[in-house]
């Protein structure tokens, strides 16, 4: 086995070095471990993954557990076959039976669902079993079930990773389980323990897992006792992903303005410089760890994504309940017809267990006929997202009428470029003068968009409580579409003009508090954007009454106005 060092001079990334280092920690202990999550696909992952079930094999049974995979096939249940054959109830075994004391592989994680992730989540708990999590997740929020990160020690970002010959010199054996791990002092857990605190997080695992990782790498390098070095390696594998937060060092306070000594005005320029010695271990451990953070992960740090969920760019909308299509929830008691669709293979399972006493009370005996009843009717149940459709309202009046427009147009054609991926629809509503227009009904199309957006009016009063009717009236319209809508307001807040067309502050002001309150009340989620030169009190108090969330955006960009939309979308999904 080549030395930890060399292996990941091999790499020509430190992502990639730090993710074989991973791999290698885990083929020697999946049990104490619990598992890996590798995030990013393409020939690496893939060449890895191949190279990690093959050492791991030998260990315990590796099955691949489809994401569509249901409770029944997990758990075990009823061999419709084998009861249908003979009469009598016969049980099949589920997969995690199967992989006891074993490996799961779990392709495109982020798409379990988060009921099939608990199940799996208690049989780690509850034995010997580990999972490899293969996360496809396109978007930085995008991940796969948190009860699951929670039980895996290393998440492994390989996005962006070419170096093929680097893994294919990896050298993995299963005869370097380590079968029993040795303890780490007092003094080195808190120093472990510290560096989480900075990093946010608040779970035991981590710190369990970032033990058991510090005295793993100390055995794969030869260390005779615990070396800054394995501290470092399991802080970044471990601890850094994790990090809701950036690492902060507490500050030292300004040493005090003694008489330099005769030594030390002797010393020379070189011995000036502080040596890697001299520094506390929990500051290099920190450095360590705000050096390992995952881009994504400090994206979200950062705010710029909201915590794992799914969508973005475009998001997406709520989950609805369907019986005609989506992704696939299983099956529930029902008659089919008027969309319902007939699960004949758990119709029939429902049955089996019955056929013996229906067989003896109807006298009919031949066995190859099945009594069904309407008690065992299954139906297809699924789920789907709804379309999305972000209502821009964008005051049109004033002198700055000319650069709300042109950002809001901007906006308009960031969102529709990913509008059919992400099922997301976009319409534009401009207030000025006396009354307010759609400019943009709601459409996925960018042509149609840029044909109806390219010349925009602006100029004269604000007629606020207008707009709000106006994106008010396509936000209930979107929602008897089945869509789920969010107005996204361009405003100082300032409105002068009541409904009637008088100008009258006082009076647009009662007005637009009134519509606010009851859009509030409809619970349409939206945002004011305040792109007044500085920000305006007006809007803040617009904000409040709609419940919607405030930003004061005096530059704004289009780039940021999508991305304060959208987290505004995805906070009320949540």
């Amino acid at each position: 086995m080549r030395p930890v060092a060399d292996q990941q001079a091999a790499a020509t990334d430190f992502p990639l070095a730090d993710c074989l280092l991973a791999v290698r920690l885990f083929t020697q202990n999946p049990d104490s471990l619990g598992g890996i999550c590798l995030r990013g696909f393409g020939p690496v992952r893939d060449a890895l993954v191949e190279k990690l079930v093959g050492a791991l094999e030998p260990l315990g049974p590796v099955l691949k557990i489809p994401n569509s995979v249901d409770a029944e096939r997990l758990l075990g249940g009823l061999d419709l076959a084998a009861t249908l054959r003979g009469g009598r109830s016969v049980w099949r075994p589920g997969l995690l039976e199967m992989a006891e004391k074993g490996v799961l592989l779990l392709p495109m994680a982020e798409r379990i669902d988060e009921n099939i992730a608990a199940h799996i989540a208690q049989a780690m708990d509850n034995g010997d079993l580990s999972i490899i999590l293969l996360d496809d997740g396109m978007e930085s929020d995008e991940a796969p079930p948190k009860v699951l990160m929670e039980r895996v020690a290393f998440h492994c970002d390989l996005a962006g990773s070419r170096d093929l010959e680097a893994v294919a010199a990896l050298e993995l054996s299963s005869k370097d389980r380590v079968p029993k791990l040795r303890s780490m002092t007092r003094k080195k857990r808190a120093s472990l323990a510290a560096v989480a605190a900075a990093c946010g997080i608040g779970s035991v695992r981590p710190l369990l897992f970032a033990e058991r990782c510090t005295i793993g790498h100390a055995r794969i390098a030869g260390h005779d006792k615990i070396a800054n070095e394995d501290l470092q390696a399991a802080v970044r594998l471990v601890l850094a992903p994790r990090a809701t937060q950036f690492p902060q060092g507490e500050e030292a306070s300004p040493p005090a303005e003694d008489e330099p000594s005769p030594s030390d005005q002797d010393t020379s320029e070189g011995d000036d410089q502080q040596s890697i010695e001299d520094i506390p271990l929990e500051d290099l451990l920190l450095e360590a760890a705000a050096a390992a953070i995952p881009p994504h992960i400090l994206d979200q740090i950062e705010g710029r994504v909201r915590q794992p969920g799914k969508g973005q760019g475009g998001r997406a909308g709520n989950k609805q309940q369907s019986s005609r299509r989506g992704r696939p929830k299983g099956t529930r008691p029902g008659v089919p017809g008027s969309g319902r669709r007939l699960a004949l293979i758990d119709t029939l399972r429902t049955a089996a267990p019955w056929q013996t006493i229906r067989r003896r009370e109807s006298g009919n005996a031949e066995p190859g006929k099945v009594h069904i009843r309407k008690a065992d009717l299954r139906v297809h149940h699924f789920e789907e997202r709804q379309e999305s459709l972000t209502i821009f309202a964008v005051d049109a009046s004033g002198s700055s009428a000319l650069s709300r427009l042109a950002e809001a147009k901007g906006a308009v054609e960031l969102m529709l470029a990913e509008a059919y991926v992400k099922r997301s629809q976009v319409a534009l509503v401009a207030f000025r003068k006396e009354g307010a227009e759609v400019l943009l009904p709601p459409t996925r199309s960018l042509t149609r968009a840029r044909r109806a957006l390219s010349a925009l009016p602006g100029g004269g009063g604000t007629p606020l409580a207008a707009g709000l009717i106006a994106a008010r009236q396509l936000a209930e319209a979107a929602r008897k579409r089945g869509q789920t809508p969010t107005i996204a307001l361009l405003t100082d807040g300032k409105g002068n003009v009541m409904l009637d067309g008088s100008a009258s502050r006082t009076g647009a002001r009662e007005e637009m508090q009134g519509i606010a309150r009851g859009m509030a009340a409809l619970g349409i989620s939206s945002i004011v954007i305040d792109i007044s030169p500085r920000p305006r009190p007006e809007a803040a108090e617009l904000a409040e009454a709609l419940r919607g969330r405030y930003l004061p955006l005096p530059k704004a960009q289009s780039a940021a106005l999508v991305a304060a939309i959208e987290s505004v979308g995805k906070a009320a999904m949540a």
